[in-house]
């Protein structure tokens, strides 16, 4: 799929208030170790795939499911979709993933999304459906942390292309948010001081034709 925009921002758009909101309402909620797909709960997990899965994720998450956030970040994703083009059909938000990222810890490359639609019960609204749209919202004060910059390879990894990486600097003002395609490249490289706090949503719809 040929893309024009590999990515759509908006900065500083959700309310510094909402923000705090959410970092204050995750950091009240019991975290996670993050996980990636193949690994399942991160409770089963035994010590060498823990080591395994920490060269890949380091992080700690948090699920969110409360209307009100959905409610300030779909509007922008609906907008995203438009105004760059892609004009994906999607119909449901997985949940919000809050994350924290202390020093040392990153997400190393991957995609959001994958061509398998999930497999799950009938009546499940994700069922048969696949990760079309990614949104990350940046929760935290640049100035209290360092690292962590969210970066995009528009190459998607193709060992036959060039590297072809672009920071994402217009996300680093609190409050900003970028939506792309879940087949997009991308990572958060190591945080060398402070906590970076992000929000994530994956917005499904029905499979590509």
């Amino acid at each position: 799929m040929n893309l024009t925009n590999y990515y759509w921002y908006f900065q500083s758009a959700i309310p510094e208030r909402i923000c705090d909101d959410i970092v204050k309402y995750g950091h009240q909620m019991q975290d996670q170790m993050a996980v990636t797909g193949g690994y399942g709960d991160a409770k089963k997990l035994n010590k060498k795939q823990i080591k395994d899965l920490k060269t890949k994720r380091n992080s700690d998450v948090v699920w969110m499911s409360d209307r009100w956030i959905y409610k300030e970040i779909q509007p922008y994703i609906h907008q995203a979709n438009a105004s760059a083009g892609w004009n994906f059909q999607w119909d449901f938000s997985e949940s919000c993933q809050f994350t924290k990222y202390t020093k040392g810890q990153f997400y190393d490359w991957h995609c959001d999304g994958w061509d398998q639609p999930y497999q799950r019960e009938q009546g499940d609204p994700s069922n048969g459906k696949i990760r079309k749209l990614s949104v990350t919202v940046t929760l935290s004060d640049p100035k209290k942390y360092k690292g962590g910059e969210l970066e995009f390879d528009f190459r998607n990894m193709d060992p036959d292309k060039k590297p072809n990486i672009d920071k994402c600097k217009e996300i680093l003002p609190k409050g900003s948010l970028v939506v792309f395609p879940g087949f997009v490249w991308h990572r958060v490289c190591p945080v060398k001081s402070g906590e970076r706090n992000s929000l994530v949503i994956w917005n499904l719809g029905w499979p590509y034709k």
